[in-house]
């Protein structure tokens, strides 16, 4: 865990669904910030690993896991897995008290995000999409920038314990406007990363000392966080770490879903996803997602 500092709140009792690579840290976050956190994980060992680190409750279901919070926190898989542990007997909607606020960190659809906020309305709660953005190492160091769609209101409330796992935690707009601007985070990233891969390619093949040009050009108009974070890595054919493909894939199958309904052209993006597709059909799958280089320069 990371020496971040956390602001002083009045502790909340809150709940969190999801223990995976981002959710298990971010779980830690609020009960090092000092909130009283209930866990629910499918599978139990992940939950029983966390508890044994952090102290908290373990639930057996997300409505158990609900029962008393004032912020359900979630970070699971995609549209489905959302709707597994929101809706229904055992879901958090079922356990959750008049005004409690659902802040779902899921990267998924804006669809999704809507039809749950009416879904809480109805029964006098509250949903807030509000997808993350940082990868494994933000949510390991509390560093991950929150964007967020839903209610004024209740963001107001949710945000700064929010802010324990985050540097950043802004509403966007109404519902559905995180996962979009997440949208338009992961097409920028996969455009960048390309070019990345293509520029790294061409300095290796002209003989040059990449690592030094990566630090001249990355003090210029070149410079991105995936150049300072990857492009060292990217020289040294390592990826076995970060943002998977598979996960990068299924954003932009979210992406390019969206730019159907609303018009939007996205010919670099739907370019990148099949290049995706490659590094999946050599094996990539939980590869970090500058591995695009190796479709360039595959190991020998």
């Amino acid at each position: 865990m990371s020496s971040k500092t956390y602001d002083p709140i009045a502790p909340h009792r809150v709940a969190f669904l999801g223990l995976g690579v981002m959710g298990f840290p971010m779980a830690g976050h609020l009960a090092r910030a000092g909130h009283h956190v209930a866990v629910y994980n499918r599978t139990l060992k992940k939950a029983e690993r966390w508890a044994d680190e952090y102290g908290g409750r373990i639930a057996a279901t997300p409505r158990e896991a609900a029962e008393g919070a004032q912020i359900v926190f979630a970070c699971v898989g995609n549209d489905d897995d959302l709707r597994s542990v929101v809706l229904g007997a055992d879901g958090a909607f079922a356990g959750m008290a008049k005004e409690a606020i659902f802040f779902d960190n899921t990267t998924a659809s804006a669809e999704v995000a809507r039809e749950l906020h009416a879904a809480a309305r109805e029964r006098g709660l509250h949903f807030i999409d509000a997808p993350v953005s940082g990868g494994q190492a933000g949510a390991v160091n509390g560093l991950l920038t929150v964007m967020c769609g839903g209610d004024a209101e209740p963001f107001a409330r949710a945000q700064p314990v929010a802010m324990a796992f985050g540097r950043a935690v802004t509403l966007i707009g109404p519902s559905g406007a995180g996962q979009l601007a997440k949208m338009v985070n992961q097409i920028a990233i996969v455009g960048l990363v390309q070019g990345l891969s293509e520029g790294i390619n061409f300095g290796l093949a002209a003989g040059l000392d990449m690592k030094l040009v990566l630090a001249v050009i990355g003090k210029g108009a070149a410079q991105s966080w995936q150049m300072d974070n990857r492009g060292s890595t990217m020289i040294d054919d390592k990826f076995d770490f970060g943002f998977a493909v598979d996960w990068m894939r299924k954003d932009l199958g979210l992406c390019l879903d969206e730019a159907r309904r609303n018009g939007a052209a996205l010919p670099v993006a739907a370019l990148v996803d099949q290049f995706y597709a490659d590094i999946q059909a050599m094996g990539g799958n939980r590869w970090d997602t500058s591995s695009l280089i190796r479709r360039l320069r595959p190991r020998q």
